[in-house]
């Protein structure tokens, strides 16, 4: 086994905590990568790249908050320079599926010299659990937009699970994992096995991409809002509503259902109200 940490760059957020964490269950050596660790990285910070660079034999890389937001697709070849520098040879990047800039980010890492693996993940089903929509499923509903337009999202327990993989065996070097869950689901699916999870209804309230904005600006500002929003109109009309074999290519199992998320995540207390 290599000695040498993996970089896990976001190991704060929904995936990054996830990979970090099944590494060390493994006893690899792992480096924490984020604003408030002990090896600090924060991608406004440049300063902070190689430091928590340097030494290391691999990196999961996370951008936060999306590939979509201006500037993040420079920082990440910036990044790609620096890790080619202090000689990083592998290179997990998590992108999103149907984004424009996250194929752009893609690029860059496949152009930057560094060995990778490309994760391109569908949307999350942690979204309902751990992110912005959350309160709403505490409220008993689900505003989202798209009509209904359907989504094969994905449990990112998953997703981390492909991550460790490629940063730890071999075979994932040079692979693009388009990574979905195993059927198709509309908001008004995903609301009825929220709803037989959580033993309350949860109804789909749909709304209109102006009204999504206007929920986002609320919550994260009008430029989180532009952005996420932008995000929503491009992903949610269609583009995504197949599925893939990127979790069985890489694991050699299926994809976890989204009713086994929402009973888990239920059965954990993720929307209990002091969660």
């Amino acid at each position: 086994m290599n000695d040498q940490p993996i970089l896990v760059i976001g190991a704060t957020g929904k995936t990054g905590r996830r990979v970090a964490s099944r590494l060390e269950a493994q006893d690899r050596p792992v480096r924490r990568g984020s604003r408030s660790s002990a090896t600090p990285f924060d991608w406004e910070a440049p300063e902070t790249w190689a430091p928590a660079l340097r030494g290391a034999q691999a990196a999961y890389v996370t951008y936060f908050p999306d590939l979509a937001f201006p500037g993040a697709v420079e920082k990440l070849e910036s990044l790609c320079e620096t890790a080619g520098d202090v000689g990083v040879d592998h290179l997990v990047l998590l992108s999103g599926r149907g984004e424009h800039h996250a194929r752009l980010g893609e690029e860059v890492v496949r152009r930057s010299g560094v060995d990778f693996t490309i994760i391109r993940a569908a949307w999350f089903a942690q979204n309902f659990s751990e992110g912005y929509l959350r309160d709403p499923v505490l409220a008993g509903v689900l505003p989202m937009p798209g009509g209904d337009v359907a989504e094969p999202i994905i449990d990112i327990d998953d997703i981390a699970d492909v991550a460790v993989a490629a940063l730890t065996e071999e075979g994932h070097r040079g692979e693009l994992y388009e990574v979905t869950g195993p059927r198709l689901m509309s908001f008004t699916n995903m609301a009825t096995e929220l709803s037989q999870a959580t033993g309350r209804e949860i109804r789909h309230i749909p709304i209109n991409f102006e009204e999504f904005h206007a929920n986002i600006a609320q919550a994260g500002g009008t430029f989180v809002a532009d952005v996420f929003t932008a995000i929503a109109r491009e992903t949610l009309d269609g583009r995504n509503s197949d599925t893939t074999d990127g979790v069985t290519r890489a694991l050699g199992r299926a994809p976890r259902d989204f009713a086994d998320f929402a009973r888990n995540a239920a059965r954990t207390g993720a929307w209990t109200s002091a969660a």
